[in-house]
Parts: C-alpha cells; sequence; structure tokens
C-alpha cells in the first residue's frame, strides 16, 4: 500500500489573498496619490471617480469582501447575489444550476495543473491526502478529466469534508480500487480554551480498508500557518497538536495499531509547537526511515543541512509530515519525496521538470511525501 500526502495548494482556482506578487511598488504609488488627491479641501468630481478608483486598486475599498455569492434562476437569466449587491447575468445555457460560486479568486496556470497531475502520476498512491483543495467538484474533475490526460488511472474515490476554512483549503481523499473508506469523523467543532474552533481547517479521521482486508486509520490535518505575530500563531498550533497527540492516543488505547498522522503542520520538526505531537507520543517521521529517497540538492548544497529542512541535501523548510505509528514504521519498504514540481527560488537547487520555467508554473510550494507499507 503506497500512501502520500500533498499541499496541492487549490487545483484550478485560488484566492486573491495568497496572490504575493500583488502590484508592490505599484500599489505604494496608488497609495499616494490617494494621499494627494485627500489633501484637496475641494474635490472635483474626477477626484471622486479617481478616489474610488484608487481604493479598489490600492485595495482598501470594502467591496467584494464576501468570499461567497449565490447564483439564482429568473426569467431565463441567473443572478449573481452577494449580501451587499445583485448583479443581473445572463447565461440561459446554465439557468438549470443553482448553487454557490467563490469570488475574489483568480485562475491558476494551465501549466501549473498539469503539473499538478505530473508529481502525482509519478508517484502513483494507493492512497492520496491533498491539502488546500477548492471543493469536491473540483477534486471529481480533477480526478477524472486531468489526470488521464497524463496517463495517470484516475483513483476510484474522492471525498472531501467542508471544514472551517473560507478561502479554498480543504482537505481530500482519494483511494484506488480495492481500498475502501469506512468512516470518516471531522473535528470542526473542537474548541480551544476560549471556545473558539480549535482547528480554522480541519482535523479529519479517516478509516480504510486495504487491498489485503485490513484497517489503516489516517489523521490528516492542516495546522496554523506562520502569519503575522509569531507567539499568536504558535500558541494556536501547540494547542491543536495536543489535541492531534490525545486523538491519536486515543485510538491506539482502542487497539488501533496502524495509524498515520499527515498534513501541511506548518513549523519544522524542533519547533516547541508540535513537541505534543512529535515527542510526547510514538509516533515517528518518514522521513527519518531508512529507505526515505529523494533527490538531492545540486553542487555544493548537497552537503549542506539548512536548519528545518528535512535532511542534509534537502534544504526546503519542513512543514509537510507524513507520520507513522511504530507498527506501520516497521512495516514501510519504501518511502520518498518529491520536489520536482516546486520552483527553486534563489537558483537551480534541485532538478525540476521540462517546462517549469517561472513559479507560476510550479506544482505548488510543497513537495508530495509517499510510504509504501506492507499492510
Amino acid at each position: 500500500m503506497k500512501l502520500a500526502t500533498f499541499n496541492i495548494q487549490n487545483l484550478f482556482h485560488r484566492d486573491i489573498s495568497f496572490n504575493e506578487t500583488r502590484f508592490n511598488k505599484t500599489k505604494k504609488d496608488w497609495e499616494i496619490a490617494m494621499d494627494k488627491l485627500m489633501e484637496k479641501p475641494i474635490k472635483s468630481i474626477q477626484d471622486q471617480e479617481r478616489l474610488r478608483e484608487l481604493a479598489c486598486l490600492a485595495d482598501i475599498d470594502n467591496i467584494n469582501r464576501y468570499p461567497y455569492a449565490v447564483l439564482r434562476r429568473k426569467d431565463d437569466y441567473l443572478f449573481l447575489k452577494g449580501k451587499n449587491y445583485s448583479k443581473e447575468l445572463k447565461a440561459s445555457e446554465l439557468t438549470d444550476w443553482n448553487g454557490w460560486v467563490a469570488l475574489k479568486n483568480y485562475p491558476l496556470d494551465p501549466i501549473a495543473v498539469k503539473n499538478k497531475a505530473r508529481v502525482i502520476l509519478e508517484v502513483n498512491p494507493d492512497i492520496l491526502i491533498l491539502q488546500e483543495i477548492e471543493d469536491r467538484a473540483s477534486l471529481a474533475e480533477f480526478n477524472k478529466d486531468f489526470l488521464p490526460r497524463l496517463g495517470c488511472e484516475p483513483f476510484q474515490q474522492t471525498f472531501v469534508v467542508q471544514g472551517n476554512d473560507i478561502r479554498g483549503r480543504e482537505i481530500g481523499i482519494l483511494i484506488r480500487e480495492g481500498y475502501e473508506i469506512k468512516s470518516v469523523k471531522s473535528h470542526i467543532f473542537d474548541l480551544n480554551v476560549s471556545g473558539e474552533n480549535l482547528f480554522d481547517k480541519d482535523l479529519l479521521e479517516y478509516e480504510i480498508q486495504t487491498a489485503k482486508g485490513n484497517t489503516i486509520w489516517i489523521l490528516a490535518t492542516h495546522l496554523k500557518n506562520q502569519a503575522g505575530d509569531k507567539n499568536f500563531s504558535d500558541r494556536i498550533r501547540i494547542q491543536q497538536a495536543k489535541r492531534i497527540a490525545e486523538v491519536y492516543k486515543q485510538m491506539k488505547a482502542e487497539g488501533k495499531i496502524n495509524v498515520a498522522i499527515v498534513g501541511t503542520l506548518n513549523a519544522p520538526s524542533f519547533c516547541n509547537s508540535l513537541s505534543p505531537l512529535l515527542l510526547k507520543t510514538n509516533v515517528l517521521d518518514i522521513s527519518k526511515h531508512s529507505s526515505f529517497n529523494v533527490d538531492f540538492d545540486k553542487g555544493k548544497d548537497a552537503g549542506y543541512y539548512s536548519l528545518g529542512a528535512y535532511r542534509m541535501g534537502v534544504n526546503i523548510k519542513q512543514k509537510d509530515y507524513l507520520l507513522l505509528s511504530l507498527e506501520l514504521f516497521k512495516k514501510t519498504k519504501r518511502s520518498g519525496l518529491n520536489r520536482k514540481g516546486i520552483w527553486p527560488e534563489k537558483r537551480p537547487m534541485w532538478s525540476i521538470y521540462p517546462g517549469i520555467n517561472c513559479k507560476a508554473h510550479a506544482a505548488s510550494e510543497h513537495p508530495i511525501i509517499w510510504a509504501d507499507i506492507e499492510v
């Protein structure tokens, strides 16, 4: 059984707030122009119109702050209706459909979508956990339409549970024929010490029957990312890690020995915020397995060990983990990491797929991690 985890950073569309190259210096110029106009004691109609334009360009207006709108059918027209506005759209070919459509996002480069499929094709797992996907419909389309274009056989089943994130960062699972999802449990309603939702994305428990008739349990999660105040992020993450450790220990107490914990934990292994999980349970990191295989960095970087990296010669900061119970770790035959879809920021530090010529072509900023386990 080959198990893999991959933060794919969306399949087709990504929330605009994750776009790091939003105008930069140009935005600063717009803000300066706004300040000059605001200083005018009397503003002409043209000045007022320009202020409205600049407010939108500099992203300080209050338009489209809501992440969703609903399409409704009326007299052969579709109405795009949000909380503060409505807009009539004629789309007669779509008038049989009612539902929600995500706003404030941008389409990913088709080359990037192809490279996402290429990464999955090369690893070819039996069970694949994906972080940061838009929704179940997107995952189903990607599985049925895009994977086969590269010669990758579609997965037999796909499943997505809506989490707490509103920006299209759900957790999904894909499994091959012969494997079966027996149960799924979500922890979106777990609360922290302040009575708020503990997991800003989710913690999911999967019970899966393998092709050999055995059972494994997978805990899939995506912890608080490092944004803004580091101490604040660390406090949230350590609470999340404590809860995962509690769930894991309870599963082991119930006799569930074949357990894997996978996902984006958003901190290196030495970070104190992960200590409840990495130091106070018996889970083992697959990157420490003797079979762990990965293409090393090129040149002098091959002998370098960056602080927080996966290992010497693999100098990308560790955020993604595949953790195994002792029982599964002992049953692991092969394991590895594929980062050919990641664009190197500074120099060609590692081998990448042909055709990746810029960051926009990258499959993701995260590697796919896998383990081949005899279970």
